[in-house]
């Protein structure tokens, strides 16, 4: 794609982007702005604290010299910062709060990432980036091949190259990264996996824009209900099933399986203990990154549901409107014939319409009467006969301890960042049997630090008290370690 002048020179004065690289206080605002968003991988933040940060941080420049002064409150900058004319920050209200919130806008995000390879190192890795780009044309070639002993042939020359690499190891010939190799592909690695999480701040703010003005037509429409139903769901599917929405669709379900996340947690650490990396490993973050995607890409996902949520609303107001109208019309007809009925019109004057039919209904279609079921109550209370009854069932209830299981989840979390229901339970296994994972479902369900993918299932086995083999298959559910900051 050519960059034209005229294009240009219109994004120059439109593009957030371009703005805030261009910005008299660009500076003060790109630093502050990443050191709160980006630098912690925050979505949102209360507008009391993000003003008392913005505060701190202009006193900071100022007590260190900055020739630059900001006369300004730190509210007026936020307020300017999020404006129409500016969308460097969004600022609304999230669902069930009276409180403003602020989020990087995706223009903005975009800009950091720009002056963030300003500061790049002179370490370039061309290496890693000339054998990823060879992989990609790799995956895309091999990928729409259609002739079957084209592919298998390809197949074979990958099996006779493992091959040859396994003997070889085999003899002592065992290739290792050395460390300019290694800093190199983490390096590439880092940046990848921080524009991912810009990515999820684009694709929310296409289904924001989305839900924006699904509340715009709903508010002005009067036309049919169903053209509009076509008319949202016709948007609505161009996003979800857009290239971007699709992708976004395909990462999410690989981040969500928990053979993925186990695998990126072990690579991660084994990454994190090559001392070659040096002062790469000081950012701790890159860690646990992919635990901020979940919450990036989870935050999306409430974007999809609270859409859903107002398309049903739109219909049960829609619903009772039109039974009013209805109810209205039935009104109006009992009023005109309490009108005519003492001046009955004549015969001429009424309005015929052809092929009407009188309806009819045969007398044994109709049900048969069915009296009514009286139930007699006996209030005389019998005295006992004397003999002894055995009282014990009334001691054998199953009394399954909340806390205990509570306990549990918290101390496999101890030495796992993340632990299924099912490798728990392997772990202790079920003693009260489906009370007590039934417990575990509520658990789960009332905690902000659990996970349910009902696009997944996992099956539970236990033995009863009676010694009966049992199983039942459930969502899957993963209990994730609190951070620090919750």
């Amino acid at each position: 794609m050519s960059l034209d002048y005229f294009d240009l020179k219109n994004i120059r004065k439109t593009h957030p982007a371009w703005r805030l690289m261009t910005a008299e206080n660009g500076p003060l605002i790109a630093s502050f702005l990443d050191s709160v968003f980006r630098e912690n991988n925050i979505r949102s933040i209360e507008e009391s604290e993000l003003t008392m940060r913005l505060e701190d941080y202009i006193y900071y420049l100022t007590e260190t010299g900055a020739e630059q002064e900001f006369p300004r409150s730190a509210g007026d900058y936020l307020d300017d910062w999020a404006g129409n004319d500016k969308a460097w920050l969004r600022k609304f209200y999230p669902q069930g709060s009276d409180t403003p919130h602020y989020d990087l806008t995706p223009p903005a995000e975009k800009a950091l990432q720009w002056m963030d390879s300003l500061f790049e190192k002179s370490f370039i890795g061309t290496e890693s980036r000339l054998f990823a780009s060879i992989d990609l044309l790799r995956q895309i070639v091999h990928g729409v091949e259609e002739d079957k002993d084209k592919r298998i042939h390809e197949l074979k020359q990958q099996r006779k190259e493992i091959n040859r690499k396994i003997k070889a190891i085999e003899k002592g010939d065992i290739p290792v990264l050395d460390s300019r190799e290694i800093r190199e592909r983490y390096i590439q690695f880092s940046r990848t996996a921080r524009e991912l999480l810009g990515d999820f701040r684009m694709v929310e703010h296409n289904f924001r824009e989305l839900d924006r003005s699904v509340r715009e037509e709903i508010a002005a429409w009067t036309g049919e209900k169903g053209d509009l139903l076509e008319t949202i769901f016709g948007e609505q599917d161009d996003i979800t099933q857009s290239e971007q929405g699709l992708s976004f669709q395909a990462f999410w379900d690989f981040l969500m399986s928990p053979g993925s996340q186990d695998e990126f947690t072990k690579l991660l650490d084994r990454v994190f203990e090559l001392k070659d990396l040096g002062d790469l490993t000081e950012d701790i973050r890159m860690k646990r990154i992919h635990f901020d995607w979940i919450n990036a890409g989870e935050q999306t996902q409430r974007m999809v549901a609270r859409l859903s949520k107002q398309l049903r609303r739109f219909l049960d107001d829609r619903s009772y409107y039109e039974n009013k109208r209805i109810v209205k019309i039935l009104d109006d007809i009992d009023k005109k014939s309490l009108e005519i009925r003492e001046h009955s019109p004549q015969k001429q004057d009424f309005m015929w319409i052809d092929g009407v039919r009188p309806s009819l209904n045969l007398p044994m279609e109709r049900p048969l009467f069915s009296p009514p079921l009286k139930i007699k109550l006996d209030s005389i209370i019998l005295d006992g006969d004397g003999e002894t009854i055995d009282t014990a069932a009334l001691y054998n209830q199953v009394v399954v301890d909340k806390l205990k299981l509570k306990r549990r989840i918290l101390k496999a979390l101890e030495f796992e960042d993340q632990i299924s229901l099912a490798a728990l339970i392997e772990q202790y296994p079920l003693e009260e049997g489906l009370a007590e994972l039934i417990t575990y479902l509520t658990i789960a369900e009332e905690s902000r630090f659990a996970f349910i993918d009902e696009s997944r299932k996992a099956t539970v086995q236990w033995t009863d008290h009676k010694g009966a083999h049992r199983s039942a298959t459930m969502p899957v559910i993963m209990f994730q370690r609190k951070n620090k900051n919750d």
